[in-house]
């Protein structure tokens, strides 16, 4: 693979929390305007990889490029400086401010793109104008999920890291984030996935990697998916 076209390269990744070795060399790449799901059970190291990814595990070694900038010793902040959005599970939506506040409080931090302006968010967005007033604790789950990938658009991270979005959502919503995912795949984002929602993830990913043990034990196209099925059924019980 030509490093032109890497967004990420992922090479002998170990990472631990304390004493815990929960990566155990990982290697995989997502190439600029792909989406890639990491599928697995739970515990199996996805969401650690995307924290390692971001710098906020405990000691890290291998090779961890973006855009083919070496990252592995990079404080978060600096990993975000590379233009990488991080939505974690817990969303991490500020309850005192209004819906437009949180979207308008991340600064843009990547060098090479100014960021998704209100406006644009507003059009992909609907549900987040209608409310922009409201207090953080006063959205649906759906709607703090959708602020919280909105936030990210704004500060230019092109590279975004998606940890399990569809979790606990309304079917409705949870087509709207698939339109969305979608949308940003048209505009150019690369995105890497954790999902836990196989139905969600399957149609919207162009590449699939399945950890487990803290390794990718497996890993196929998209249009592999039929003839992979019964692998992942033992894998993942899908």
């Amino acid at each position: 693979m030509a490093a032109s076209t890497a967004a990420l390269e992922i090479s002998n990744l170990h990472a631990w929390y304390g004493e815990s070795h929960i990566l155990h060399d990982v290697n995989f790449s997502v190439n600029q305007g792909e989406v890639v799901t990491l599928l697995g059970r739970n515990g199996a190291g996805r969401t650690t990889t995307l924290r390692a990814i971001m710098g906020l595990t405990g000691a890290r070694k291998g090779s961890i490029k973006i855009h083919g900038t070496e990252a592995i010793s990079f404080p978060t902040y600096k990993v975000a400086h590379l233009g990488v959005g991080y939505c974690p599970e817990e969303r991490g939506i500020f309850s005192s401010l209004s819906a437009e506040e949180n979207l308008l409080l991340p600064p843009v931090v990547s060098k090479d793109d100014k960021g998704m302006s209100v406006e644009e968010i507003y059009d992909m967005f609907p549900n987040l104008k209608e409310r922009r007033a409201s207090q953080g604790t006063r959205l649906s789950g759906g709607e703090q999920q959708m602020l919280a990938v909105a936030r990210i658009l704004r500060t230019g991270a092109r590279l975004l890291l998606l940890d399990e979005i569809s979790e606990g959502l309304a079917p409705v919503i949870v087509q709207a984030l698939a339109r969305m995912i979608t949308t940003l795949k048209a505009k150019g984002y690369t995105i890497v996935m954790v999902e836990q929602n196989f139905r969600f993830a399957a149609p919207l990913a162009d590449r699939f990697y399945v950890m487990e043990h803290g390794q990718i034990v497996e890993s196929f196209a998209s249009s592999e998916l039929d003839n992979k099925m019964p692998v992942l059924h033992s894998l993942l019980g899908v």
